[in-house]
């Protein structure tokens, strides 16, 4: 029984990390998942990486186990929060899509996330779920959660990487690339609408009777309708080539947070 109470704290570090993971990172996030299946989910997860890597680093439950706890945490925040936020560049491209095309009036509530979110955005984020299971995504996230502790173990020195900047540096320069392949994303569809709008200019000149008003919504719509059309079958390569890059980002990110303070 004491070998058994020797490893509770190892267990209970484990389980912080991978749920605090489930709790932000894309598809486990989900409302529309039940929080029955997310517990058993993260306990199962536990168990695993404990029978792995947990038994070979015992820790002891003293005065500074709370703050153990506190930088397991946030490690598991991290890795989900850079997950998210290459998910959040397909939502941020259809936002930017909307607002050329006319659809921003035409916001709605998702499902998955409860909040407000643009129409192209909501549609092209679900095309991108659906694509990352059919990729086996998750199953890439579960062993890179149980990876982690290869690149971070339980001593790691995430608050030296906090103090000396070089993992505020690291996530600034993620928002960037974000924002970066957000704009790719909707280049096309911007660009079209850009060539839309200089024609419809071009025709006010010329004939200053049409009503641009009347004419310009539904031809932007519809314009911007047959070039999404046209770019759907790219959307597997490009959202492979998404999801390449944001394991390869987190990757980056353990090997910054693995290194010692």
């Amino acid at each position: 029984m004491e070998q058994v109470l020797a490893f509770v704290p190892t267990v209970i570090l484990i389980l912080c990390r991978i749920t605090s993971f489930f709790v932000v990172a894309p598809v486990f996030s989900f409302r529309t998942i039940p929080n029955s299946f997310k517990v058993g989910l993260a306990a199962a997860v536990t168990l695993i990486t404990f029978t792995v890597v947990g038994s070979q680093s015992p820790v002891q439950m003293d005065g500074l186990f709370f703050l153990l706890i506190i930088r397991e945490i946030m490690v598991g925040i991290l890795l989900g929060f850079v997950a998210t936020l290459f998910f959040n560049a397909v939502q941020i491209a259809g936002f930017y899509m909307d607002m050329q095309i006319g659809f921003s009036m035409a916001n709605i509530i998702d499902p998955m996330t409860g909040v407000s979110s643009p129409l192209l955005g909501n549609f092209k984020f679900m095309i991108a779920i659906m694509l990352f299971l059919t990729f086996n995504g998750h199953h890439y996230f579960l062993q890179a959660i149980m990876d982690s502790y290869r690149w971070i173990p339980l001593d790691n020195g995430l608050f030296g990487q906090l103090a000396n900047g070089s993992l505020s540096d690291f996530l600034v320069r993620t928002f960037a690339t974000v924002f970066t392949i957000a704009f790719q994303l909707a280049l096309p569809v911007l660009a079209a609408m850009l060539l839309t709008d200089i024609g419809l200019g071009l025709l006010t000149r010329v004939s200053p009777q049409f009503n641009i008003f009347v004419i310009g919504v539904p031809l932007k719509i519809i314009i911007g309708l047959v070039v999404l059309t046209i770019l759907f079958p790219g959307f597997i390569s490009l959202f492979h080539d998404l999801f390449m890059q944001m394991f390869e980002t987190m990757k980056q990110m353990l090997g910054l947070i693995g290194k010692t303070g």
